[in-house]
């Protein structure tokens, strides 16, 4: 195993080699239905592989300015998400590792299409009945450092807190996950993230948008997938419109 992760780590690095001043950007896609819709904005653009998924280089006028952005497909879920986010940041060493992405929305907390700052995240998953469970679950949240953001953003927003779980959201407890967390969405990656960008000391930017509605009748894209490759479609195209823009601050500052 040895040679090939050697071999693969080697390529990574090669293609991630950054000769310029310009911060060392990373963006994150998880689901596979996300990476395979970056995949039909970005056509044509060789890929490379990692351990965790294809990656791709682009690169951005900000500002009458290139700069060049990797994308990397993370994988689903928080046990991928952690494990990428990390390798992402012991190789390329980002100045800021971005997270687009979707999410579920709350019936009568969110509309449907709207895209989140996300603030804060919190593992909500958690079962913890030997101790204190609200401790198990502090100690997952993460507080998102947006310090370096102005007080207006590129596009129409809401920064808002955003739970995980390795699961879609269960219709019956969406009354108690507004009352907890004061939560407006859900998704699968956004806490595991922020996590271990946290630990690092990484600089993170967490974008989703919201792909479609649960409330306690159920969900609307559980039975029909279309609907969230739909939504999913809408919300990147949106994302990466704007991601010139959100380059431009971190420039900025």
């Amino acid at each position: 195993m040895a040679p090939l992760k050697s071999l693969v780590l080697g390529e990574i690095m090669k293609q991630s080699e950054r000769v310029t001043e310009n911060p060392v950007v990373v963006v994150v896609i998880s689901a596979d239905i996300e990476w395979r819709e970056i995949r039909l904005l970005i056509p044509q653009m060789e890929t490379y592989s990692s351990p965790y998924g294809e990656c791709l280089d682009i690169e951005f006028d900000v500002n009458g300015v290139s700069q060049l952005v990797t994308f990397f497909h993370g994988g689903w879920g928080k046990i991928a998400a952690a494990a990428s986010t990390q390798y992402i940041i012991d190789v390329w060493e980002p100045d800021l590792l971005i997270n687009l992405g979707t999410c579920g929305g709350f019936e009568g907390e969110i509309n449907k299409g709207a895209i989140l700052l996300v603030s804060k995240t919190i593992v909500y998953d958690i079962l913890e009945q030997m101790g204190d469970p609200d401790e198990a679950l502090g100690h997952y949240s993460t507080t998102l450092d947006l310090a370096w953001l102005p007080e207006e953003y590129p596009q129409e927003l809401v920064k808002t807190v955003l739970i995980s779980g390795d699961r879609d959201l269960i219709p019956e407890e969406i009354p108690a996950l507004k009352e907890k967390f004061g939560a407006v969405a859900g998704d699968w990656e956004s806490g595991a993230i922020a996590y271990i960008t946290a630990l690092n000391g990484t600089k993170c930017l967490i974008l989703r948008g919201v792909t479609d509605i649960v409330g306690t009748a159920g969900g609307e894209a559980y039975d029909d997938i279309d609907i969230f490759i739909q939504g999913t479609r809408e919300i990147l195209s949106r994302l990466v419109g704007a991601l010139p823009d959100w380059l431009g601050l971190l420039e900025a500052n």
